[in-house]
């Protein structure tokens, strides 16, 4: 940078705008990684959370104090180390005291705190009162004990620890998340006991292995007692990495027909989900519902009440529906970016940050070892001073009285350091008394054999892991609890697709001569006693259900599909099914069809020619419809005819000059679309003149009749009066009875 760096006439610097405005950014940037938005690996904290923690022990607001306002911390805090906003601040020392946030809770507040439904809901900090729980000890306890570094506060008047002496690593138990410049974090909370036994594991072990560490940590465990429903083996791999996804899912039981919802993920809010849920309900697409109710209380914090319209609903159904369309389910990111011991931000997997944080404990606990040796070894300077004093006490009384400088003649005399000898000069003479001594040579064996047990455990790093673990140990009896999030295999989450939030009713459709369409419930409905427009009349109905789709078939072989539930009522007139669709000009509907999407049709033109298909191929998205039948020069579609059974059922075709054909049905190919094969001869030249065509075309099954309409006559035939009129596909057929040659319709009976 000073190489870049020029001075003008003035003698004034002159940089760069580029570099200027480089170096000013990654200033920045490094200064939001360090000191705001990412977590330290030692004690799991951001420079914010470290100095609320601190101010609050400075305030002497331990677990078992008073209670003070929370403006009085915060003041602390802004004031002495961390001069930011006050609203910021006191948001930070808010989430570190909602249990329903924080795993581990490091604050315990009194008053309003926010709750779950609404964790922004806190009241203001000159109405809370807070104070450290007992948790905050694993951060504070080893602090006055040079553990840690210092360094000064931003104006140099007060020093602040560079970090806290955590004895677990906090970093995991209550997770953190942070969006710094360039990289974020989201680390999410664990259960401290199986931290703890990895952390043991890790000092027994140190080549451990993520998969191995995997075997004791299962996985996170949030707040709330909602399932991890992660697959293991994407757990383990977001270990392995660093980076992935956690989901979460909702926990409901069944009661009294109700499905109760007893827990919710982290960070869901119970009012959302009722409004996600209330919202389905009032657009119509959850009509299997009919109530829902929050029975929330203090006994029950999470108790959703859904009530279902009737018991035949399957529940997983419609809580997999649920957990697809609303917060029941939720994933959460997962990128464990911290501070490491050296400084600087890493993505770490959890080996690596279990080891980084063990080197980190290991050397608190040697300089708190430390710290105390050299303690002991300064009180006990001080003993043997003392002890010299009460073992020549006439002597030590008279140099003091006598002497004009009774320090220097003391060190003289007694070959005293200076400390020694201004020990003896502060007694008090209430400690002259001869008991005194004997506690002197007490507290002279306890430190010799305490000063013997630390160089014992300072000269051994066997020793040192053994009182690390045996402190872990301690602290997760002390802290320690149940895993809350329990992890669950369970399959993926489907929503409703739009027919099976429709209900399933009988319903009738019918399409009048000029094209008017509408939905009748039930299949009693005689299409025919309908009111119509004047001029008008039935041309064709249909029987279906209303979560099937209906398709109307064109004259030029092109079919159009309307989902059945949205035709209008056949209360009234209807409406006209090209507001619905695009048919090309001059076409006429002349086929409608309802049913199943897995259901067989046969279509033919009177031209003679046809083919089998299935229900699906005739659906279609476009409002300009599909082709499916390719109608040769002359020909006319004829309506399309419903299969039960291929292998067994009967085709029988008439012609206009009353000759009728009967063959198997499984003679005729089953095709996605197209023009065909012959079903009855009738010459092509014939057909484009009009000349002769087919007139109709049914499928009949065994036990069925055909009833054959001629003006005002009628005749029955049974299969086995059909039996006369049987030959081979694409043959002529045979002649109907004089009378009946001229066919108006064909109707098959049971």
């Amino acid at each position: 940078m000073t190489d870049m760096i020029t001075l003008n006439d003035e003698g004034m610097e002159q940089v760069a705008l580029r570099d200027f405005v480089e170096q000013s950014y990654l200033n920045y940037s490094m200064y939001v990684i360090n000191d705001r938005a990412l977590p330290h690996i030692g004690d799991g904290l951001k420079p914010v959370q470290r100095r609320i923690v601190y101010a609050m022990s400075e305030l002497g607001l331990k677990a078992s104090s008073k209670y003070k306002k929370s403006a009085r911390t915060i003041g602390d805090v802004i004031g002495k180390f961390h001069p930011h906003g006050d609203s910021a601040c006191y948001e930070a020392m808010v989430l570190m005291a909602q249990p329903f946030a924080y795993r581990y809770p490091i604050v315990d507040g009194q008053g309003n705190w926010g709750s779950a439904d609404d964790p922004k809901s806190f009241a203001a900090m000159r109405y809370t009162e807070s104070r450290l729980r007992q948790y905050a000890e694993v951060l504070l306890s080893e602090l006055g004990q040079d553990t840690v570094d210092w360094k000064l506060n931003f104006d140099g008047e007060l020093e602040e620890p560079v970090i806290l002496p955590s004895r677990l690593p906090n970093v995991l138990l209550n997770g953190g998340s942070g969006i710094a410049v360039g990289m974020a974090t989201d680390i999410p909370p664990h259960n401290l006991r199986e931290v703890a036994e990895a952390c043991i594991y890790m000092l027994e072990n140190p080549k451990a292995s993520t998969a191995d560490l995997c075997e004791i940590i299962k996985g996170p465990d949030f707040p709330t007692y909602a399932e991890i429903i992660t697959p293991k083996e994407d757990i383990r791999e977001l270990y392995e990495t660093g980076k992935g996804m956690i989901k979460c899912r909702a926990v409901y039981q069944k009661e009294n027909d109700d499905i109760v919802i007893t827990a919710l993920p982290y960070q869901v809010s119970g009012a959302k989900v009722l409004e996600q849920i209330a919202a389905q309900m009032q657009k119509k697409k959850l009509p299997m519902i009919v109530d829902l109710r929050d029975e929330s209380d203090h006994e029950n914090p999470t108790r959703i009440v859904i009530e279902p319209r009737s018991n035949r609903i399957d529940i997983n159904s419609v809580m997999a529906h649920l957990f697809s369309t609303t917060d029941l389910e939720k994933s959460y990111r997962v990128n464990f970016n911290m501070i490491g011991i050296d400084g600087s931000p890493q993505v770490k997997k959890l080996n690596i940050l279990l080891k980084e944080w063990l080197t980190f404990r290991i050397t608190t606990v040697t300089r708190r070892l430390t710290y105390r040796l050299e303690k002991i070894k300064a009180r006990m300077h001080i003993l043997d001073a003392l002890l010299i004093a009460f073992l020549s006490i006439d002597e030590v009384i008279n140099i003091i009285r006598t002497e004009d400088k009774p320090k220097e003649k003391l060190i003289k005399k007694f070959k005293l350091s200076d400390t020694q000898a201004e020990a003896i000069l502060d007694l008090k003479l209430r400690n002259l008394a001869k008991l005194e001594e004997m506690k002197i040579k007490t507290e002279q064996a306890e430190l010799s054999e305490e000063r013997k047990g630390l160089e014992q455990t300072l000269d051994s790093k066997a020793r040192l892991k053994t009182l690390v673990k045996k402190e872990i140990k301690e602290d997760a009896e002390s802290f320690g609890d149940d895993r809350r999030s329990e992890l669950v295999l369970r399959e993926e989450a489907q929503a409703f697709s739009e027919t099976e939030l429709i209900g399933s009713e009988p319903i009738t459709v019918v399409l009048s001569e000029a094209g008017w369409v509408r939905s009748a419930k039930g299949h009693e409905l005689d299409p025919e006693s309908l009111a119509y427009k004047s001029g008008d009349k039935l041309k064709l109905a249909a029987k279906g259900k209303s979560n099937q789709s209906a398709v109307f078939l064109d004259s030029t072989g092109r079919a159009y599909t309307v989902p059945a539930h949205t035709l209008p009522s056949a209360r009234g007139q209807g409406e006209p099914l090209t507001g619905r669709v695009n048919p090309p000009s001059g076409a006429s509907f002349e086929g409608l069809m309802i049913g199943d999407v897995e259901g067989y049709y046969l279509i033919a033109t009177d031209a003679g020619y046809g083919f089998i298909t299935k229900m699906e191929n005739f659906l279609s998205k476009n409002r300009a419809g599909k082709v499916v039948l390719k109608v040769p020069k002359g020909g006319k579609v004829l309506a399309p005819a419903l299969i039960s059974d291929i292998g067994e059922n009967e085709v029988v075709s008439i012609s206009n000059e009353g000759r009728m054909l009967m063959f198997k049905l499984k003679d005729l190919p089953e095709l996605a679309k197209g023009k065909g094969n012959k079903i009855i001869n009738i010459p092509s030249a014939r057909v484009a003149e009009r000349i002769e065509f087919v007139v109709s075309i049914a499928v009949i099954a065994e036990g069925q009749q055909l009833v054959i309409y001629s003006g005002k006559r009628h005749i029955n035939l049974s299969m086995g009066d059909l039996e006369h009129y049987r030959g081979e596909r694409g043959r002529r057929g045979n002649k109907l009875p004089r009378g009946f040659q001229k066919v108006d319709k064909v109707e098959v009976q049971e």
